[in-house]
């Protein structure tokens, strides 16, 4: 697994982007693949860990777990 921190997440739209530490492109996070009991949603600034696969319209996270509580972030795209 990768670590990174959420660039931005709305939670209307249930997606967002992480920029991976190691650097390059931003990788698009959806919704359904954040590892969370209860409503799944990510902060912007919170770190996280996630695998990366190649999908039709590029790199796209498939499994996220937060690594710190995001309620002390600062609130995100909504």
């Amino acid at each position: 697994m990768e670590t990174g921190t959420v660039k931005w997440f709305n939670n209307a739209k249930g997606f967002g982007f992480i920029c991976p530490a190691s650097g390059g492109e931003d990788i698009f996070a959806h919704y359904s693949t954040i590892q969370m009991d209860g409503y799944r949603t990510l902060k912007a600034g919170q770190k996280v860990n996630f695998s990366v696969n190649q999908g039709p319209k590029g790199n796209h996270a498939c499994v996220i777990v937060p690594l710190e509580d995001g309620s002390k972030l600062k609130k995100s795209n909504q």
